[in-house]
């Protein structure tokens, strides 16, 4: 038996889809009947049932976009930095393995010799290493609550897409913003991800922290030249003339633009699709259909 918190949100409907095409028993523990955000009453669950594993997919990120983290501070602490050292104590006390998805938005830019950043390199975008937004810095935090655990996986996901018509998938924001930004990211294909974090525990690699992202990097005219030559939209894309315009017109906060590098989970034995050929092939199976 698997255990799934946050199963009702947008990474967490693709851990339940995963589980059920694998045949996989799992619970989803949803606050509305359960609140494991109580420490005690999770620990004591966790050790009645005893699950094999669970994941922790329950986090706050705000909608639309970030920028609504900066109105609902005290929520989007909580769910971000308090809520995984509760899960963390209760796992310890229960005996039971966990991973939990962050964030690889605690980062911006790349490193001195562009390359991305390693699991090993300190944020550059948190409270510590300011200015950031204060969803990336409550995530980056939630690391910190969980330094020194073990047995526990952190997921770092970037930019999450697919072939689904979403509000929350980062093709259908590009396709619906009235204006982008040009930024280069490392993004992580959603289902490709959960399928990814997942393997972590059916290959009981060692645990700690990666990047599960799509190899490569990609810029924001590159998806949008991918979206035309699939044929998704002809639309006049609009740009931002830079970050400093992006902010004066349409942000409350600074935003993450990073590139991370995903090669620790490779030698693990786990792969993910090169991020243009995994963006062009989700476009080329685009699945339209938001009200």
């Amino acid at each position: 038996m698997i255990y799934l918190l946050g199963g009702s949100g947008y990474v967490g409907m693709a851990y339940q889809a995963l589980l059920q095409r694998k045949d996989i028993p799992f619970r989803n523990l949803r606050r509305a009947e359960f609140d494991y955000t109580d420490t005690a009453a999770l620990t004591a669950l966790l050790q009645a049932e005893k699950p094999e594993f669970l994941i922790n997919a329950a986090g706050y990120t705000g909608k639309p976009n970030v920028d609504a983290c900066e109105l609902h501070r005290a929520e989007c602490l909580f769910g971000n930095a308090v809520l995984p050292g509760r899960i963390a104590e209760a796992c310890t006390a229960a005996g039971v393995p966990w991973g939990h998805v962050s964030s690889g938005c605690i980062y911006n830019g790349a490193r001195p010799d562009g390359a991305g950043f390693t699991e090993e390199d300190a944020p550059n975008f948190s409270f510590r290493a300011p200015p950031c937004s204060f969803y990336s810095g409550t995530k980056a935090l939630g690391e910190e609550v969980l330094t020194g655990r073990t047995e526990v996986y952190l997921w770092r996901l970037r930019i999450p897409f697919n072939e689904v018509d979403n509000p929350r998938n980062y093709l259908t924001k590009l396709l619906r913003y009235p204006t982008l930004l040009e930024a280069t990211n490392a993004i992580s294909q959603l289902d490709e991800f959960c399928a990814a974090t997942f393997a972590c525990w059916e290959k009981r690699i060692p645990f700690g922290t990666y990047n599960v992202t799509n190899p490569g990097q990609v810029t924001t005219r590159e998806i949008v030249a991918l979206i035309r030559q699939t044929g998704v939209s002809h639309k006049d894309f609009v740009f931002f003339r830079d970050e400093a315009d992006f902010m004066h017109q349409a942000a409350k906060t600074p935003r993450s633009n990073c590139v991370l590098d995903s090669s620790k989970l490779a030698r693990a034995g786990i792969a993910l699709t090169e991020v243009h050929e995994a963006v062009a092939r989700d476009l080329r199976r685009w699945r339209s259909g938001l009200a």
